[in-house]
């Protein structure tokens, strides 16, 4: 029996001993690494090259949507499923945009998440039952790729993407530069396209912004500057 290989990316800790205790006692689904952050997911994806990520969509210094863009890029044939504890439509339409092949909530029960592993593993799609059935045309929309990302969100770069995240976090300028390996100067730079992007023109805007594309969780406390 071939096992589906799966990256667990997950920043609660807890939460994600819970997702590894469910799949461990699965035969067929074998956990190949675990990421605490959009980051890290990323690069391990590349090493590990597994089947299956599920990836929560609000994680620290990379979100789960923008981690997702990233890696299938590289790894077309890598299945992801995003992890959330919202069903905002926003939340689901943006992850779809992303690439992602299916939607889970959180709290979804052990059977389904791993229903759901194996069925974007076969190539098909998955949601989570309260959002299958909400959105019934959902998945018919994408496998024809005809989902309708936020529109503006869909005309940052990467690199905006990730700054936009970062300021949302309330990290300065400098600690930004730091993070991304760039200089403080380019992160002013894409600072400036994204408030004329956006049409925002204050910190605060766009950490409401971040909150509400699901790039961080309203949950999150950042330090307005």
């Amino acid at each position: 029996m071939k096992r589906i290989t799966v990256l667990l990316a997950e920043d609660h800790g807890i939460v994600r001993e819970g997702f590894r205790k469910m799949l461990e006692l699965e035969a067929d689904l074998e956990i190949v690494g675990e990421a605490q952050d959009g980051r890290k997911a990323t690069v391990l994806a590349r090493k590990l090259r597994p089947d299956v990520i599920l990836m929560d969509i609000a994680m620290p210094l990379l979100n789960g949507l923008e981690a997702t863009r990233q890696v299938l890029k590289d790894l077309p044939r890598t299945r992801v499923l995003i992890l959330s504890a919202h069903s905002d439509d926003a939340y689901v339409q943006n992850a779809i945009a992303s690439g992602a092949a299916g939607f889970l909530l959180k709290q979804t029960s052990a059977n389904d998440v791993c229903k759901a592993i194996r069925e974007v593993s076969a190539g098909k799609a998955f949601f989570s039952p309260a959002i299958a059935g909400r959105f019934n045309p959902l998945q018919k929309v994408l496998h024809n790729h005809l989902g309708q990302p936020n529109r503006q969100m869909a005309e940052l770069t990467s690199r905006e993407r990730e700054v936009l995240q970062l300021i949302a976090e309330g990290k300065a300028n400098k600690e930004t530069a730091a993070e991304l390996g760039i200089g403080i100067k380019t992160v002013e730079k894409h600072r400036g396209h994204l408030m004329e992007k956006l049409r925002i023109h204050d910190t605060a805007g766009l950490t409401r912004y971040a909150i509400g594309a699901g790039i961080i969780e309203s949950s999150v406390q950042p330090t307005i500057l």
